[in-house]
């Protein structure tokens, strides 16, 4: 899937970022309605969610923070916190993301870390931390995943920027966090931007 490859320009307030991607994936734009879901692996699209989050982070003062992506796909945001001066550790359970996110942080004169984690066993991650800002855009595909970040997040950040959609499990995320964390909500578009902070 790497050997066909397109580059996306980015347009952020801060300069455009030029992202490599998976020609097939290119050709699915995410403009559909919120239970879209491609053929393509879901790592390859370049989700309005990633984009929105990117310019929700461009510009910030991450100088010496760290900041941890989970399922980061094409890796956008992480790429956008890399060059607003963030040690950044960029996660993902396929391989051949992490590979291509090495590749575009390189194109975009950044360096951003990658591990390869799967959220249903956690512990690499858990020992990689903590982490000063957690990214998550567009990962609440089902309702599975939200006992996973429930448990997760807390351990890993006392601050956490989640990017959805609409999806309902993302609704059913949110309500039960509220226990946990405060919460702020800003859009993009239909984009949802919810800033978590440990309570």
């Amino acid at each position: 899937m790497l050997d066909d490859l397109v580059t996306q320009t980015i347009e952020l307030p801060s300069g455009d970022l030029q992202i490599l991607q998976p020609a097939e994936s290119a050709e699915l734009p995410d403009d559909g309605p919120v239970e879209w879901a491609p053929i393509a692996p879901y790592w390859s699209v370049l989700w309005r969610s990633g984009v929105a989050l990117a310019r929700e982070v461009d510009g910030m003062d991450l100088r010496g923070k760290r900041v941890g992506e989970l399922g980061c796909g094409l890796a956008l945001p992480s790429i956008a916190v890399a060059r607003a001066g963030a040690t950044v550790l960029a996660t993902d359970a396929d391989s051949e993301a992490l590979e291509l996110v090495g590749r575009n942080a390189e194109a975009n004169g950044v360096r951003v870390e990658t591990a390869r984690i799967d959220w249903t066993e956690p512990e690499e991650l858990v020992k990689r931390g903590p982490f000063e800002l957690v990214l998550a855009a567009d990962v609440l595909y089902e309702s599975a995943s939200v006992d996973a970040l429930l448990s997760l997040l807390p351990r890993l950040s006392p601050e956490v920027l989640l990017a959805d959609p609409g999806r309902p499990a993302a609704d059913e995320f949110v309500e039960r966090a509220k226990s946990t964390w405060t919460t702020e909500l800003r859009t993009h578009s239909v984009v949802r931007i919810h800033r978590l902070r440990l309570v």
